[in-house]
């Protein structure tokens, strides 16, 4: 039986050479939003290893958009000419590179993973949060409810983010709506109790989303793919879950969006999650079956065998993977040993591929 994780894709005007992608990843080692040689070295040495696709990390489109005071954005041109450099690279190794673009709402302002998380005070760098509603994530301080003039202004930025992350040479574009950060607040019921017209139904929850998709749609190339990484259940009883968005898949398809990344959780503390290898692939299964364009899986597949397995199942149309690149950045070349998949090599790792060579 042919692999399907080596077989090619072609969205829009980009061809991915494997199915198996490096997901969003943040690493908390921004200045001032703006990228440092720890991100041209993370994301080049993935591209080393010969993903179809390389995706930075959840990327602010405005200062408040930031999820720390460390992470990366590209609101401004210093930032994107940064960015630049590292696309470079990454599509000198023949891999596309792709950005998600991200604004953390309520969840905005807090300390990175080493320093423990939780909010982030004023004197310490902090700032203020906004939301759909003024209701806090857990124990943060409450947001600021977002009026219509500031959803404009975040659409706008959103559009202005993708028009930079185009000059600096990105070839995928995709729209952060998961993780309990801005858009999914206002997608869910949990987070968003507004009564005009960006509330109360599942379309007009979904209505700043659709605002996104139209500006971002229009402010990069027709060729170039646009997906969004959508949480597909809050796993907690009442909240957002996976029949809501089947429901926007069309709409979103007719908008011109290309993929769907099928993550899930991060809007509520009460969430109840069944952690095991894959735990998320039935909720690609499900949006696939709806779709029609390509779908995504995440969640906690780390070997070769299970992203082919997916694939085979047609559970999804690419796996994104990030815990296990961190441990291996040869996992695609791993995966082609496997299963006899034939890679091309750079030519400062042939030794690699032909072991009996005398150097």
């Amino acid at each position: 039986m042919a692999s399907k994780l080596f077989s090619t894709l072609t969205i829009r005007g980009t061809t991915f050479s494997n199915r198996l992608w490096v997901s969003p990843m943040c690493q908390y080692s921004a200045v001032e939003g703006v990228p440092q040689d720890w991100h041209f070295v993370h994301l080049g040495s993935l591209a080393v290893g010969g993903p179809g696709l390389v995706m930075a990390e959840a990327t602010a489109v405005a200062p408040e958009g930031r999820i720390t005071p460390v992470c990366t954005g590209i609101w401004n041109d210093e930032q994107a000419q940064q960015w630049k450099r590292i696309v470079r690279f990454i599509t000198s190794q023949g891999v596309p590179a792709g950005i998600q673009l991200a604004h953390a709402g309520r969840k905005a302002s807090t300390d990175s993973i080493a320093r423990g998380s939780g909010p982030v005070d004023p004197e310490e760098g902090g700032w203020p949060t906004i939301a759909p509603s003024p209701r806090p994530y857990g124990r943060y301080a409450p947001p600021q409810e977002l009026d219509e003039e500031g959803i404009a202004r975040v659409v706008v930025d959103f559009a202005s983010a993708a028009r930079r992350s185009v000059q600096a040479g990105f070839s995928v574009i995709e729209i952060h709506a998961a993780h309990g950060y801005l858009i999914h607040e206002f997608l869910s019921p949990l987070s968003n109790f507004r009564t005009d017209r960006y509330g109360g139904s599942p379309r007009n929850r979904a209505r700043i989303l659709f605002e996104i998709v139209d500006a971002v749609r229009g402010a990069i190339p027709e060729s170039t793919p646009l997906f969004i990484r959508f949480s597909a259940t809050d796993w907690v009883d009442g909240g957002w879950d996976v029949t809501d968005l089947a429901e926007l898949v069309g709409p979103l398809e007719e908008r011109g969006v290309d993929l769907f990344d099928i993550s899930s959780a991060g809007l509520d503390p009460r969430q109840q999650i069944p952690i095991h290898p894959g735990y998320q692939v039935h909720l690609s299964r499900a949006i696939k079956q709806v779709a029609r364009v390509p779908v995504g899986a995440v969640g906690l597949m780390t070997t070769p065998r299970e992203f082919e397995d997916t694939l085979q199942a047609e559970d999804a149309d690419v796996i994104f993977a990030g815990r296990e690149f961190l441990r291996d950045r040869m996992l695609v070349r791993r995966a082609a040993v496997e299963f006899q998949s034939e890679m091309e090599w750079p030519e400062q790792y042939l030794m690699a591929k032909f072991p009996g060579a005398i150097p």
